[in-house]
This record gives structure tokens, sequence and C-alpha cells, in this order.
């Protein structure tokens, strides 16, 4: 894809070195928890993070637009939108557990083009750039291979997420066809799929700053991660998100969740 500018994808990268110290700083330490009005948590982590992402974009590219989780939007009408998720996977975080990840995509016209998926911790980051082959920690990566359901690893954050009829039996038909099933993860499910790891990543009930990052990387790596349409993600799609290690793999998958 043209337009993706080289300064942007230093950016990215510059936005995730800025988000680690300070998650490693509130890990695992006392932090006061205060519920938002969807119940999901939030902590002094999730805010200071997300501050000073939006600091060093405005700075550098102040034209540019933001949506993040924590401190609202600007300027989505923009060439470029930033879309931030300072800490996914926050009641990991809050429990001691190194599987949450910051989220940071840059979309063009409302379609990803550049996400990254940062676990601060471990000291892991999968890339990705519309047009160019997804890396961790700086090394090519790919999906998996396998094609048949039954071979299949699935996740998912959490059964809770399919909350009405159609989606929970979509769900339990192809939980029922997998050779594994796991849950939590969040984001981190979805880089284990891009590295080739787990086959299936299934949720509902997601959020742009939830799901924008992980396009570019799975794509990049050869998977697919659409809508459970099958409609490719945009800033404006619905949340519910299927990400396949290859297209044969997802288009039975999508079957499946349809007999719902």
């Amino acid at each position: 894809m043209t337009g993706i500018s080289e300064e942007w994808v230093e950016l990215a990268h510059d936005l995730a070195d800025l988000a680690r110290p300070i998650a490693a700083r509130y890990f695992r330490t006392p932090l006061d928890i205060v519920s938002k009005a969807d119940e999901s948590p939030v902590t002094i982590a999730d805010r200071t993070i997300e501050e000073a992402m939006r600091v060093e974009i405005e700075r550098r590219f102040p034209h540019h637009g933001i949506l993040g989780e924590e401190h609202g939007s600007v300027r989505l009408d923009a060439e470029a939108v930033w879309v931030l998720d300072p800490i996914d996977g926050t009641k990991a975080f809050i429990s001691g557990m190194p599987l949450f990840g910051t989220l940071i995509a840059c979309c063009i016209g409302g379609v990803p083009v550049i996400g990254i998926i940062d676990q601060p911790i471990q000291r892991e980051r999968w890339a990705g750039v519309a047009g160019q082959r997804s890396t961790y920690n700086g090394a090519p990566i790919r999906t998996s291979g396998k094609t048949d359901l039954s071979d299949a690893i699935l996740y998912s954050t959490g059964p809770e997420m399919f909350d009405d009829t159609p989606e929970e039996r979509g769900f339990a038909n192809l939980k029922a066809k997998t050779a594994l099933t796991r849950y939590s993860g969040d984001c981190y499910a979805h880089a284990l799929l891009a590295s080739g790891h787990v086959d299936l990543v299934v949720e509902s009930g997601l959020q742009p700053y939830d799901y924008c990052a992980l396009v570019p990387v799975i794509e990049g790596a050869g998977g697919v991660i659409t809508d459970w349409d099958g409609q490719g993600l945009t800033i404006a799609s619905d949340g519910r998100t299927v990400s396949s290690g290859n297209r044969p793999l997802h288009a039975k998958a999508l079957e499946t969740l349809r007999r719902g």
C-alpha cells in the first residue's frame, strides 16, 4: 500500500519503546483499580502510558488523529489516525500475568496499515506494515499452515464475551471441531497466531483499539483477520473478529461460526 511513511513506522516503534518502562514500573505493584462505564478495569499504568504516547504523536505529527482507549479521540477525519491501547489485557496486568500487551496502530482511511503488539515485560514485539512481511523482534514470521479444523488450536479471551445465543452456538460449534481450545491471552493470543503457534482466535465485543493493531501483524505474517461476515476490519467494524493462520482454515472457521 502506498502512502505509508517510514517516519510513521519509526514513530510506532518509538511509542512502544515509551510504553515499556512505564508498564514495567507499575507491573506487580499495588495499584488502585477503577472500573469504567463498561465495567472493565483501568489503572494509572493505562492512563500514564497513553498520555505519554499521545504527547509524542502530537509533538511529531500534530495533524494526525488519535483514538485512544483511555483519553478519547481527536481529529478522526485526519489523513492518518493512531489507534492506541496502552494495556490490552488489563485483567492480566493487574493479576501479575505477563500476557498483556501495548497495541499501536496507524490507520489510513480507516484501514489499519501499521500495527505493533508489544509485550513490555518479556520484551517481545510483533510488528506489521501493510505490504511487508511481519516480524517478531526484528525477524520475519509466518503463520501456521494447518488447514483442517480438527488440527487447529483455538484461542479466545473468554466464553463470556459471546453474549447472545447465535454467537454462543457458533463458537460452541467451532470449539467442538478444533483440537484444543484455550482462553485468555487477549492480544497475546493473536501475536502467537502470527508466529505460527496458534491457528485460530475468535473474539466478540472488541473496540477499534483492541483489534486495529492486529490486522497488519497477522496479514503480514500470511494470516487472515476479518469480522464474522468475512469482511476486512476497519476502524468502524462491529468488534466480532476471526483470526486464522491461512485462508482455507479461515473459510472453514467462518462457515462453522455461521451455523450458530
